[in-house]
């Protein structure tokens, strides 16, 4: 192939460089020169082009990506036609994707003309979902390089997805005196939404004392009339002869790996009894976020197997610490909808503690603390904000005139905080999302309200996000669509914490700093955070 400036006379079936407007009429990038498009830049004054002409040994761009996915050996896989030198690789059913890192590699040193990116392996994908590119980089490539190419990926399967399968797990959670009930019923929720995923139910679930004996004899029951077991220990694997692994060599299995180096996920045990696979699962699986044992998990119900030394390679990329929703590969999903949030500013308290004035009047840099707030989060990435008033209902909306927010007036918000949450999500319109946002809090910035909704957009508007200070739990909280009817649960003055703790979704933390914790409850703290009473 010969790349640059062609003149005009030799341009005819050469593949233009660059988009061109001439004469009044535009080409396109890669456009394929005819005999009448050369007469009619002949005409417009056009001496030369910049061009890629091809010979006859090369293959251009479409073709060569085409010959390549076609000599691939895949499973659960399709592949799109070629557009731009690049062949698209979708999921057919979810499952989990596997690849064969070396034949990857192998193709990619073959020539840089020749590129092909996937998905990490081992990720869970949905059907449909994007999970390899192939791509030419220049306009033709040497047929005796896309020869070289199918013949390597002719040798071996290059990736796959594996699908999932439905299995029916038998769920053993051991006990200590002090372990609350809500902890182990937290966890047999958390528990079964991890399996719902793929199509996977808890078939039997039994509580045992954490000991070996009782625990032993409840995994030889459960591995008879289920396909997995899984234990969760009331106290965490301290030593490779702990109650999990003895109970499992107890019942006559065999335990493969205790321990894995992924973190969350160190004190995992992964164990073997008449033939079917028992997880002993670590303490961070009682949470939803993504931890060692899903990486477990997921490979088991996809059928596939899983050794010590499968374990014992997770190392690189295994310290996960917090993990928003990974990214997508490139191109973006045609069906993917918006995450959008709207404010719920709560500002229809009585200001008890005031003893009198009516802390949302406060003036701080001369404005209302409560026209601020909602100032603030109508100048944030939220779509919109609906206010809920009560005590001194008028005077409340009287100071917010002019503002494009939705009004709405809580008859009992005396009876506590939650009346006014309830009151607010339910005047929302079609959202991902709702921002919680107390009315007197005056150090939450616009830029705070924008680091949060930022975080919930990554996550892909299914999962809690709570400021922080320090560490310390704070506020705004945004709530996800899909517990907003478990906001009617809410009673007193607890406003959205219980639904934060539940389990129910993936909490993801924002330190935002000192503003998540300031309040102005009382007069000294309202006069130390710059306000000045109106009252």
């Amino acid at each position: 192939m010969r790349f640059g400036p062609v003149p005009l006379a030799e341009a005819e079936g050469a593949l233009l460089a660059h988009a061109v407007a001439v004469g009044g009429k535009s080409f396109r990038k890669a456009h394929c020169l005819t005999a009448e498009d050369v007469a009619f830049m002949r005409e417009a004054g056009v001496a030369e082009v910049v061009a890629a002409v091809l010979s006859s040994e090369d293959i251009d761009e479409d073709a060569a990506a085409t010959r390549i996915v076609a000599a691939m050996r895949f499973d659960g896989i399709e592949a799109k036609p070629a557009s731009t030198g690049r062949v698209n690789l979708y999921a057919r059913q979810a499952g989990l994707f596997a690849v064969d890192k070396a034949l990857v590699d192998r193709l990619n040193v073959l020539d840089p003309s020749i590129t092909l990116a996937t998905i990490a392996a081992y990720k869970p994908v949905g059907r449909g979902d994007m999970v390899a590119t192939v791509k030419i980089i220049p306009f033709a490539v040497d047929r005796r390089l896309i020869d070289q190419a199918t013949s390597l990926l002719s040798l071996s399967d290059i990736f796959a997805v594996h699908p999932f399968r439905s299995v029916s797990v038998g769920l053993i959670q051991t006990v200590l005196p002090g372990l609350k009930e809500s902890v182990l019923a937290k966890t047999t929720r958390i528990t079964s939404a991890r399996l719902a995923r793929s199509g996977s139910v808890i078939g039997e679930e039994r509580r045992v004392a954490h000991s070996t004996l009782p625990l032993a004899e409840a995994m030889t029951t459960f591995s008879a009339t289920n396909d997995m077991v899984i234990v969760f220990g009331a106290s965490a694997l301290c030593d490779f002869d702990d109650v999990i692994p003895s109970a499992i060599r107890r019942a006559g299995g065999e335990v493969l790996r205790a321990g894995m180096p992924v973190d969350p996920g160190n004190l995992l045990v992964l164990g073997r009894l008449n033939g079917k696979p028992v997880i002993g699962a670590p303490g961070c699986a009682r949470s939803p976020k993504e931890n060692g044992f899903d990486w477990v998990l997921d490979r088991l119900i996809a059928g596939l197997d899983v050794t010590e030394d499968d374990i014992a390679g997770m190392g690189v990329g295994g310290l996960l610490m917090e993990i928003p929703t990974r990214p997508q590969p490139r191109e973006a999903s045609v069906a993917a909808r918006p995450v959008d949030v709207h404010a719920v500013i709560l500002a229809a308290g009585r200001s008890s503690r005031m003893r009198g004035p009516n802390k949302l009047m406060a003036l701080f840099s001369g404005r209302p603390l409560i026209r601020q707030t909602a100032e603030r989060a109508l100048a944030s990435l939220v779509q919109g904000a609906v206010v809920v008033i009560g005590h001194q209902a008028e005077r409340v909306r009287d100071t917010l005139d002019g503002l494009d927010v939705d009004i709405v007036h809580n008859p009992d918000f005396e009876s506590g905080l939650s009346s006014s949450l309830k009151a607010g999500v339910a005047a929302l319109p079609p959202s991902s999302g709702a921002l919680i946002l107390l009315g007197d809090m005056p150090e939450v910035s616009v830029a705070d309200m924008d680091r949060l909704v930022t975080a919930f957009r990554k996550a892909g508007g299914q999962a809690i996000v709570r400021a922080t200070h320090d560490g310390k739990r704070g506020n705004p909280v945004i709530l996800p669509r899909a517990l907003f009817g478990q906001v009617s649960t809410t009673e007193g003055d607890t406003g959205a914490r219980h639904l934060v703790e539940s389990g129910l979704a993936e909490v993801i933390d924002v330190e935002i700093g000192a503003g998540a914790s300031i309040d102005v409850d009382t007069q000294d703290a309202l006069e130390s955070a710059g306000g000045v009473l109106q009252d």
